[in-house]
């Protein structure tokens, strides 16, 4: 399994509230550390996922910095489109048994929820808490030719429809917590 983490984003009304980009703001992790919200993504990846990609914008140097430092392999990408990012991550990953698609901005997801995702995937395998989907989600073999042709701003959500989906239940809010404001830095 190859994470792709997408970290290419503007994060624009998290920088219009705060003047910051989100990736790099400082939040207390699950853990109790204080660390930029983009190394607790990082931090909570299983040990088990060797293969770690993060998709950004050449202009992110420090969050280029953080993906270097923790092994990451680093695909710089002009286009902010989540769509565009996620077939650029794949296609430069290469062959893999599967892709899980980590979003850069949700540092609360704890490294459990992750391994469950990715016990078995055979098409889509979501994480599913308090009856909503969330993420990361896992992307299995058969889907790398169509994670390959997404463009623009579109995720791979429409990828739903042509694939066996397994929901995963998970005792894990992090896996809805994703850090779009300010306020959102604080887990409660």
């Amino acid at each position: 399994m190859t994470a792709i983490v997408l970290a290419a984003g503007q994060g624009s009304r998290f920088r219009a509230q705060s003047g910051q980009d989100k990736l790099l703001a400082h939040c207390v992790g699950r853990d109790g550390v204080t660390r930029p919200v983009f190394e607790h993504v990082l931090l909570n990846l299983p040990a088990s996922i060797t293969r770690r990609w993060v998709v950004t914008s050449p202009a992110c140097s420090e969050v280029i910095r953080l993906a270097t430092d923790h092994g990451c392999e680093v695909l710089l990408l002009e286009s902010a489109g989540m769509g565009d990012s996620l077939a650029a991550g794949v296609a430069a990953s290469g062959p893999a048994a599967g892709w899980l698609v980590v979003l850069g901005d949700m540092p609360f997801i704890q490294a459990s929820s992750i391994e469950r995702v990715i016990e078995r995937v055979d098409g889509i395998s979501v994480p599913v808490h308090a009856g909503r989907q969330g993420h990361p989600v896992a992307f299995g073999q058969a889907l790398g030719l169509a994670l390959m042709e997404l463009t623009g701003d579109r995720g791979a959500k429409a990828l739903f429809a042509q694939a066996d989906v397994r929901q995963v239940p998970v005792d894990d809010p992090g896996v809805l917590w994703d850090v779009d404001v300010p306020q959102a830095l604080e887990f409660r």
